[in-house]
């Protein structure tokens, strides 16, 4: 019986060569590991992965009417999804966009989590992870970060270095990115959330009753959670002013009309709060979609959708919320208009339809109307269809629209140019 000698040495040198050949997929000679990620393109494994990439899924294509190129950023099985139109998508460096997607449940199990998409090569890398994915999530409109409620606790991300060090395969775990700010006390709910302008404080509403909610306000510095304001009605929709420090926007949040949408809530340097309606309507104006249009301006719909609204002229107009002047921006036909968003120069306003159609508006001129692209609601000429609601956001640089659609799956995200002249 022939005994062979295997030195300690050599034995480490064979089992890193088992390794190697196990990690490399080498089948029948051939080494297929370059590739070793293609099997994620349609989202297959389904696995929770913190930091995990996915290879690029965007799809260029020339509208059928218009035209115009449109870059289809998802195309996975999934329901991939914009954040809401009220709140930034493209990290502060405009290098990605930030979106949810319910990639990675398994049988109805597993919520959503966010991913970003790099605009550069539009690969996608997962930024949040299982339960501790947090809700209400803000991305800073200055530093390259993001902030959630976990449980009632508040947390910032750096975003910058999470991506950077996925990007280097050098990725920590998801608590080494994090940071809490501040612990709201556990006898208030947080619901929503806007970040102050001067990214040193976040606000957010809470229900204290039936038909009673109210606005608090989260310092950074101290960490402390001040009550601003008890109103008696559910608040939806609170979105700080992105460029004033201490003001935000809300509204009285009914799943559909109101007696009165919208209103205007600032804090002074000594403190003090206001309160107060911002467009006081009239009883047959169904107001919806407001966004910030600069300091001093906001944007949102009077709804035309049905025949008792179409006593008033209906369609998207902007308030000067410091002057009250009104500014009408021109309606669509078959229902009207249904969401907002503008440029930062406040030039051009992207207006779409109930049946998916995305249209530009000259802000100045509202017989100035270029249709970019359509089709991505197909079986819809209402609000109440289950597929996508648009709820196009418009690049920090106002190059950009990105919005929701229906055209290939339930919900992809897309890209269009405002300008493509």
């Amino acid at each position: 019986m022939n005994v062979i000698t295997i030195y300690p040495e050599r034995m480490v040198l064979i089992l890193f060569f088992i390794c190697l050949v196990s990690n490399a997929q080498v089948i029948e000679g051939v080494d297929y590991s370059s590739r070793n990620r293609v099997d994620h393109t349609f989202d297959m494994a389904g696995d929770d992965v913190f930091g995990q990439h996915f290879p690029s899924e965007n799809f260029t294509f020339k509208d059928k009417v218009t035209g115009i190129t449109v870059n289809a950023l998802t195309t996975s099985r999934h329901s991939n999804s914009k954040m809401y139109q009220t709140h930034p998508q493209w990290t502060a460096d405009g290098k990605y966009i930030i979106f949810t997607s319910n990639r990675t449940s398994k049988n109805g199990k597993g919520g959503r989590l966010h991913y970003a998409i790099s605009m550069e090569n539009f690969e996608i890398t997962q930024i949040t992870t299982g339960a501790n994915s947090g809700r209400d999530f803000h991305l800073g409109w200055h530093k390259n970060v993001a902030y959630k409620f976990v449980d009632n606790q508040l947390i910032e991300i750096d975003l910058e270095t999470l991506i950077s060090d996925s990007q280097n395969n050098k990725i920590k775990k998801a608590e080494d990115y994090e940071k809490i700010i501040a612990t709201v006390p556990d006898t208030i709910h947080t619901s929503g959330m806007g970040l102050d302008a001067d990214e040193n404080s976040v606000y957010f509403s809470s229900k204290i009753k039936d038909n009673v909610s109210a606005i608090y306000k989260i310092d950074f510095k101290s960490g402390k959670t001040i009550k601003l304001i008890e109103v008696p009605f559910r608040i939806g929709h609170l979105q700080a002013n992105p460029y004033i420090t201490g003001e935000l926007m809300y509204c009285w949040e009914t799943g559909g009309d109101s007696p009165q949408r919208m209103w205007y809530l600032s804090i002074d340097k000594k403190g003090q709060v206001k309160n107060r309606p911002i467009y006081k309507e009239r009883d047959n104006d169904w107001v919806t979609h407001e966004v910030f249009m600069g300091p001093d301006h906001i944007l949102f719909h009077l709804m035309g959708h049905i025949d008792r609204l179409k006593v008033n002229q209906t369609g998207i107009y902007s308030l000067n919320i410091r002057t009250n002047d009104l500014k009408f921006h021109g309606q669509a036909d078959d229902g009207g208009y249904w969401h907002c968003n503008a440029t930062p120069d406040k030039k051009w306003i992207a207006g779409d339809t109930f049946d998916g159609k995305l249209y530009r508006i000259n802000a100045n001129d509202p017989n100035d109307v270029k249709l970019l692209t359509q089709g991505h609601r197909l079986m819809s000429v209402s609000p109440f269809s289950k597929e996508a609601h648009m709820h196009q956001s418009v690049s920090p640089d106002g190059k950009w629209v990105l919005f929701n659609s229906s055209m290939f799956t339930s919900n992809d995200i897309m890209i269009v140019p405002m300008l493509p002249e």
